[in-house]
């Protein structure tokens, strides 16, 4: 068969996909209509993951299950811009690894909107003017991203989704030769996560590290100093036009961070592999025992704690502490249920979703 027939055959399948594409979007816009008229929700992470397990499930092709997601979760993003455009808030500016966690989620289409701190990603969600928010929250690497989590304590919002990337740093810059180069600019994190890189690349050399607020700042900066240097991602550097020099320079290939998507009053159905996030405020933590009684009431409904991070409560000159605590189930299942209902007064929900692993 020659190449100008696999070619036609090709095309005759892409038209067939346009025309298949169209006729879901024309379904799309008619449950928008039904959800708008019943003020449902359009963002639904567990009906997605129906969809992906059941393709994945009957799928006999060279597609792998990656390939799958990567593929309809930009017509998952697609459809719910038809169904009703939202706007959605990351931890800027823009090019950093959250907007590309963002990206992930809610497609190529969406109405982003980059916001300089954690706390105006949380505000901007409160205040109702955008509909969801992306923030880091840990990395496997160097844990929990402190801010975040003290702000799910302080603000009144629940967690939609979560999701995890793999990240990968590069090492950009405008010099022709390493021994050019004075200043590496990155946030405080990076320069710890590519440590070996800069150790094995600058032994000897005199090159200050500066942190700043973004790896896409760095980028920024790099491109305006050809003297300097930046440890950034892939889109930053390329947004920023910053040639990169190398790549996957991180210590570890393993590095990855979750993100959560945030949201005021959302509500997920069972998926039947949800997670659970709540806080855990114990009367009493100075007596012996608070803590271990707590958890006991998990185990003995063989509930799988799956992270558990204390914080201080600020409150007063004494040590006592509030706990994040995340746990396998959904907040519907009657062994969960119970544990949250003899507590309610300790405890604050902070939502059910689809666990990402």
């Amino acid at each position: 068969m020659s190449l100008e027939s696999l070619r036609n055959q090709i095309d005759t399948l892409d038209d067939q996909l346009l025309n298949l594409l169209n006729q879901r979007m024309e379904l799309v816009r008619r449950v928008g209509e039904l959800k708008r008229s019943t003020n449902a929700v359009i963002y639904r992470p567990e009906r997605e993951k129906q969809i992906l397990d059941r393709l994945h499930e009957q799928n006999n092709g060279l597609l792998n299950r990656e390939a799958i997601e990567a593929i309809f979760l930009e017509i998952f993003a697609v459809s719910r811009n038809l169904e009703l455009p939202e706007r959605v808030a990351y931890l800027g500016p823009e090019g950093s690894f959250t907007h590309q966690a963002a990206e992930s989620r809610f497609g190529a289409m969406s109405t982003y909107v980059a916001l300089p701190t954690i706390r105006s990603v949380f505000e901007s969600v409160e205040t109702g003017r955008v509909r969801f928010g992306v923030v880091p929250i840990e990395n496997n690497q160097e844990g929990v991203v402190s801010e975040a989590v003290d702000l799910l304590l302080e603000k009144d919002l629940t967690i939609a989704a979560e999701a995890q990337i793999p990240v990968h740093f590069t090492f950009a810059t405008k010099a022709e030769n390493l021994t050019d180069i004075t200043h590496i600019y990155s946030k405080d994190i990076a320069f710890r996560q590519c440590s070996k890189f800069l150790n094995d690349s600058f032994d000897g050399l005199k090159v200050e590290q500066v942190p700043v607020e973004s790896t896409s700042k760095a980028a920024k900066m790099a491109a305006q100093n050809p003297n300097s240097a930046a440890l950034c991602s892939t889109i930053a550097a390329k947004l920023f036009g910053v040639p990169i020099l190398f790549g996957n320079i991180e210590d570890s290939n393993l590095n990855r961070t979750r993100f959560l998507i945030l949201a005021k009053d959302f509500v997920n159905q069972p998926s039947g592999r949800d997670k659970t996030t709540m806080i855990a405020r114990l009367p009493n933590t100075d007596r012996p025992g608070v803590l271990a009684e707590f958890l006991q009431e998990f185990n003995l409904r063989r509930i799988n704690i799956t992270k558990i991070e204390s914080r201080p409560l600020r409150e007063g000159a004494t040590f006592r502490y509030w706990f994040l605590l995340e746990c396998e189930g959904h907040a519907t299942d009657p062994d969960l249920q119970e544990i949250l209902n003899h507590h309610a007064a300790e405890v604050k929900l902070l939502g059910s979703y689809v666990r990402v692993s």
